[in-house]
């Protein structure tokens, strides 16, 4: 074997992004040599797919507005988003969250990160989320960064896809790397590959075949750290527990404005002080940028009498609840909302709204002419609407009628509007691999793995992290973490 096909390491990273970066700086901070692989061409994971909000106690932010916080209140609170759910959770890694989160946002502070904030977000008693400027990239771009200064290996387009093992102690693991088939031998492994969204199989099994049928907001999220672990006797915690399937609309042919803004200091110093300070007229065309491109159309537009159609004019119906998981069994997956002038001029001020961000804006259908003109139509006539959007009239005719027949709201009064493609999408899935509180990946018998350790999805452990702000914080949480245990494994002398 050539030199080139086998390497060496204290710990090595799977996964590039925000729990590995978290686990690879945080390793290479206490002293090991680390190294971080990552399967797609560049950092980001589905840390850089986010909203990149990040919910914690007692921050800077909520210090200077004067918020009496705690992480005992921020435990209390977390299973409240969590419904009927909440007994399935995992006490022992909420504590370690809600005790370090706030930690770990001054941690990623130091790196360049900034943050707007807090914003409210019932049932939080208290303002507890910070968003992150200009946008989820600036996460990768600022640990990046900060991981190549500080001397760790990244090598990208390098896809793990076993484990080595000495007896029952993982060793490394064998990759698929642009010179070859690699074993990397390593002190300690730190699995931060994801969850499962894109993973068909894993799907089926732990949620339903219906589900399995969604495409993923991610499609690189694709299960391979769990699929790796397996055969070690890893088990998978809250399995069939997700976001989604969730209807959105298709994302515009190029990207937004805020999805291109750097995270140079100077731009998001300057979007801090206009979020706090300038009127909300003036900053509403920016956000509404971001509100348009990245939300999820309200579901209340159906019961209301907004009409859903597919791509080939027909109805479609069932539990408005479910309409996510009813269209992914649509031709293309695609989905089209009717509105007549009356339903239109309802959606066009509070509170009837279209779409919202947490905390940022609302958007109303003017708002979708003009910032999605790409998924925005209007006709005088539903032939007219069904020719703009490649329909046959006489179908779409019959499916307004059909509407019509059994719902209050009638789609009678010209002009017709329609806003789509939207689509279903399974956001991200929960289902992590059992860990203990070291982060150690358990594997038959609930016994520690030796060796091996997992953070972000990879390592969620039943832990539910429902609410805006709590999976990017368990990301960089458990990240940093796992990589501090990984260093002591290693035998470093950590600090």
């Amino acid at each position: 074997m050539t030199e080139e096909q086998s390497l060496s390491c204290d710990v090595l990273v799977i996964g590039g992004g925000g729990a590995g970066l978290a686990s690879a700086i945080e390793a290479r901070t206490q002293g090991a040599n680390v190294l971080l692989i990552e399967k797609n061409p560049e950092l980001g994971g589905t840390t850089a797919w986010s909203i990149g909000s990040f919910s914690a106690t007692q921050t800077p932010h909520q210090v200077t507005e004067g918020i009496d916080d705690s992480p005992d209140e921020h435990y209390e609170d977390m299973p409240k988003f969590s419904g009927p759910l909440a007994d399935r959770d995992n006490p022992a890694l909420r504590r370690i969250f809600v005790d370090n989160a706030n930690d770990t946002l001054r941690w990623l502070m130091s790196m360049g990160v900034e943050f707007f904030g807090p914003m409210p977000e019932p049932p939080h008693r208290k303002p507890r989320m910070h968003n992150v400027l200009p946008n989820s990239r600036a996460y990768i771009h600022h640990l990046g960064k900060h991981a190549k200064k500080i001397g760790i290996e990244i090598r990208c387009n390098s896809r793990a896809n076993k484990f080595l093992l000495e007896d029952d102690r993982v060793i490394g693991a064998r990759c698929e790397m642009p010179s070859g088939i690699t074993d990397v031998k390593a002190k300690a492994v730190v699995l931060a590959s994801g969850d499962y969204a894109a993973n068909a199989d894993l799907k089926a099994k732990y949620i339903s075949p219906e589900v399995a049928k969604v495409d993923a907001m991610n499609p690189n999220a694709t299960g391979d750290g769990h699929e790796m672990a397996f055969p070690l006797g890893a088990k998978v915690l809250n399995g069939d527990v997700l976001s989604g399937p969730t209807l959105r609309f298709i994302p515009p042919p190029t990207e937004s404005i805020e999805r291109m803004l750097p995270p140079w200091p100077l731009i998001t110093k300057v979007m801090r002080f206009a979020l706090k300070y300038l009127p909300g007229r003036l900053l509403r065309p920016f956000v509404l940028g971001f509100t348009t491109t990245s939300m999820a159309p309200e579901l209340d537009l159906f019961s209301n009498g907004a009409l859903l159609v597919n791509k080939n004019g027909q109805r479609i119906t069932g539990d408005t609840s479910k309409l996510g998981l009813t269209i992914a069994s649509e031709p293309e997956k695609i989905g089209y909302v009717l509105f007549d002038s009356e339903l239109a001029a309802r959606y066009s001020a509070w509170p009837h709204f279209i779409a919202t961000a947490p905390g940022i804006s609302y958007a109303y259908l003017d708002d979708f002419r003009r910032t999605r003109p790409d998924i925005f139509n209007k006709a005088d006539t539903v032939a007219e609407l069904a020719d703009a959007l490649s329909m046959s009239p006489d179908q779409l005719n019959t499916s307004i009628e059909e509407h019509n027949s059994v719902s209050d709201v009638k789609i009678s009064t010209p002009p017709f509007h329609a806003l789509g493609p939207a689509k279903s999408y399974v956001v991200l899935t929960d289902g992590g691999l059992a860990v203990d509180d070291e982060h150690r990946l358990l594997g038959g018998d609930d016994q520690p793995i030796p060796g091996l350790f997992a953070a972000g999805s990879a390592g969620q452990g039943g832990l539910m992290l429902k609410g805006h702000g709590h999976h990017i914080g368990w990301a960089f949480t458990s990240g940093r973490r796992a990589g501090r245990h990984a260093a002591m494994e290693a035998g470093i002398n950590v600090n």
